[in-house]
C-alpha cells in the first residue's frame, strides 16, 4: 500500500476558496530524480493565475500547485550522484509543468535543486527560486546587464523587482525602482540609487538614458518606458506578451524588447546561492503561513500590497 502525504489541491480553478487539503499519494523518485521532504513552499503571483484560469502546463490529478520548493533531501533515484539523503535543497523544478510545492513531498530531476546555502533558514530558500530566477535571467541573461549601466526596475518593491535591485547592485548597475513612497526605504536599504513613487510622478518625466528596464509591472509601462531608454537599449516584460510595445514601435526607438518567461536552471540557482553566501541578496518575507492556510495566501497576495514574498512552511 502507499504512502500518503498532505498537499493543496483546487478542486475546480477559481477563487481562493477553491483550495483544498487533501491526502494523495506519496510521490517516488524515478530515474535521476530525488523526493525531497518539503519544509517550505515559496507562494508566487503564476500560483494564483493558475488557481484562477487554469494550468499553463501538464498537470497531474489532482493537480498540485507551487513551483519554489526548499526541503531536505528524502531519497535518490538510480543515477542520482549530487545529492544524498539529508541534504538541504532548494529549487523551481519542472515549470512551467506541475512541480507540486504545495505538498509534503516533490519529486524532480536532481538538477532542478541546488543545495540550499547554509546561512538561510528554509523560509528564506523556498522564497528564492521562481523570483530570483527571473530576475536574474533577466537582466544577465537576456540584457546582458554590465557595471555602470543604469537601470529602471518597475515593482521594485515587489517579489521578483526586490531581488532584481540587489542582483543589478551585484552587477555594478547604478538602479532606479518604482514604488510607493512608504517602501522607498526598503528598497534604498537593498541598494536602490534612485526611487520613485509612480502614483505621484511620471517616471517618463524623472528618468533619462536608462541601459535596460526590467517591467514587472505590465500594462502601458513597456510602450511607456520606450522613451526612458538609450538607443540601444532593453526592454524585458515580464507579466504578458501581449504588454509589449508593438515591434515597430520599439524598433523606431532603436530598442531591443522581449518578453521572458522564467525556465530551470540550475546554472542560475547556482549563481543566486553564491550571492546569497556573499551576503548580496536576500529575500524579503512578507507573510509566512501554514500549507493548510493557502487560500488565505492567495486572498492576501492578489491584493498586490506585499513586500517581497509570501511563503507557506509544510
Amino acid at each position: 500500500m502507499s504512502e500518503t502525504m498532505r498537499a493543496v489541491s483546487p478542486r475546480a480553478w477559481g477563487a481562493p476558496e477553491v483550495l483544498t487539503l487533501v491526502e494523495v499519494d506519496r510521490p517516488e523518485p524515478g530515474l535521476t530524480e530525488i523526493l525531497v521532504r518539503v519544509r517550505a513552499a515559496g507562494v508566487n503571483p503564476v500560483d494564483w493565475k493558475v488557481r484562477a484560469n487554469g494550468p499553463i502546463g501538464p498537470v497531474g490529478d489532482p493537480p498540485i500547485l507551487g513551483y519554489d520548493v526548499s526541503g531536505t533531501v528524502e531519497a535518490v533515484g538510480p543515477g542520482v550522484t549530487l545529492f544524498a539523503p539529508g541534504d538541504e535543497v532548494f529549487g523551481m523544478p519542472r515549470f512551467p509543468e506541475q512541480a507540486g510545492g504545495y505538498a509534503e513531498f516533490v519529486t524532480a530531476p536532481a538538477r532542478r535543486f541546488v543545495r540550499k546555502p547554509t546561512d538561510i533558514d528554509h523560509v528564506q530558500a523556498a522564497a528564492l527560486p521562481l523570483a530570483a530566477l527571473t530576475a536574474w535571467q533577466s537582466l544577465v541573461d537576456t540584457a546582458g546587464l554590465r557595471a555602470g549601466q543604469r537601470v529602471l526596475i518597475h515593482a521594485a518593491a515587489g517579489g521578483v523587482g526586490h531581488l532584481a535591485v540587489q542582483i543589478a547592485k551585484a552587477r555594478g548597475a547604478y538602479v532606479i525602482g518604482t514604488a510607493r513612497t512608504e517602501k522607498h526605504d526598503f528598497l534604498r536599504g537593498l541598494g536602490a540609487d534612485e526611487v520613485i513613487d509612480y502614483s505621484r510622478v511620471d517616471f517618463t518625466e524623472a528618468v533619462r538614458d536608462v541601459d535596460v528596464v526590467l517591467d514587472a509591472f505590465g500594462g502601458d509601462y513597456g510602450t511607456r518606458s520606450l522613451g526612458v531608454l538609450r538607443r540601444g537599449g532593453h526592454l524585458v516584460t515580464l507579466p504578458s506578451g501581449d504588454d509589449l510595445p508593438p515591434a515597430a514601435t520599439a524598433e523606431a526607438a532603436g530598442v531591443r524588447s522581449g518578453w521572458t518567461v522564467v525556465e530551470p536552471d540550475s546554472a542560475g540557482l547556482l549563481a543566486i546561492a553564491r550571492l546569497v553566501e556573499e551576503g548580496k541578496l536576500r529575500a524579503e518575507v512578507d507573510t509566512v503561513l501554514p500549507l493548510e492556510e493557502a487560500a488565505k495566501a492567495h486572498a492576501y497576495g492578489e491584493l498586490g500590497r506585499t513586500r517581497g514574498k509570501i511563503v507557506l512552511t509544510v
